[in-house]
């Protein structure tokens, strides 16, 4: 079996993704570009990880071509800065397809033997929907070990029970609908100020890696850091609601880092255009004038489709 690091977000990690030697075990066939499982290899220390070369990124309308790999990396460096552990270590680098976004694989590695179809769990090990815990019951899975309780749910009535936060109603067919929920839970209220810094454009169920010894991880950050307001997730749950004395802990944070010549804006100034910097400014500095989570916008859908 690959060896895992201890801690997908530790600098060691980061460290040896950028040193390691990178060699491509097979593909994951059910991304919407290039994603190639691999690992890296430094020094006798084996990790998996995901390979995005950005020759393989499908061209989008709205956002430059070339770039979704910068900004995977960008989210982390923010998340990294903000002193939240919840993107897994992402780094850019040369690989066998060129340059691309590499970050360490979360959960159990794919069997190798796989060949081109190295499985069907998402970009950064098993997510969608069921590993989001959507539908899923807490308790023993299948290898006996205590499985992570559900985050988000679809639920009769029209008020969430308590524990759960309301996102919206749902289409269910059969002209029936459902109330979305997702749990009131601190890590993800954290990703849900993150991804308003970073203008997340497609935060959904399958993003989330919920881990069964409580940590949680957020994977796919290439639409982000739009310079229009392009905030798309399933975390609107505290929309309008006072943020957290941590979180604006973390927003101060950020500004500093932010400001002119400061380390984390020198970083992402490798990363993004100037006007996006500026951007991921003004919203952080927006986030601590108002001291509330962002309301949707209005002119831009508020949920990603499909929502896993």
């Amino acid at each position: 079996m690959t060896p895992r690091a201890p801690d997908p977000a530790a600098d060691a990690t980061r460290d040896l993704l950028t040193r390691g030697t990178l060699t491509v075990r097979g593909r994951i066939t059910d991304a919407s570009n290039a994603v190639l499982f691999a690992t890296v290899e430094h020094e006798g220390t084996s990790l998996p990880c995901v390979y995005k070369p950005v020759a393989g990124e499908r061209p989008l309308w709205d956002f430059p071509d070339g770039n979704l790999a910068r900004r995977e990396v960008a989210a982390y460096e923010v998340c990294r800065a903000a002193g939240w552990q919840l993107i897994p270590a992402t780094v850019l680098r040369d690989g066998p397809y060129g340059e691309g976004m590499c970050q360490v694989w979360v959960g159990e590695p794919p069997d190798a033997d796989d060949g081109d179809d190295a499985g069907e769990d998402g970009p950064s090990g098993p997510g969608g929907a069921e590993d989001a815990g959507e539908s899923r019951e807490p308790g023993a899975g299948e290898s006996g070990r205590e499985e992570p309780a559900p985050l988000l749910a679809l639920v009769e009535g029209e008020e969430p029970g308590e524990g759960w936060k309301a996102v919206g109603f749902a289409d269910v067919g059969g002209g029936r609908t459902a109330l979305l929920v997702h749990a009131d839970d601190s890590r993800l209220r954290r990703l849900a100020v993150l991804d308003a810094v970073i203008n997340n454009g497609d935060r959904k169920g399958g993003h989330l890696l919920p881990r069964p010894d409580g940590r949680l991880y957020a994977i796919d950050h290439g639409v982000t850091f739009h310079v229009d307001d392009k905030l798309r997730t399933l975390l609107w749950g505290w929309a309008g609601e006072e943020l957290t004395q941590e979180a604006l802990t973390a927003l101060r944070t950020l500004s500093a880092q932010l400001a002119e010549g400061a380390p984390l804006a020198e970083r992402l100034g490798q990363l993004l255009t100037g006007a996006e910097v500026e951007a991921a400014r003004k919203r952080v500095e927006a986030l601590l004038s108002s001291g509330r989570h962002p309301l949707p916008g209005g002119e831009w859908p508020a949920i990603p489709w499909p929502p896993v």
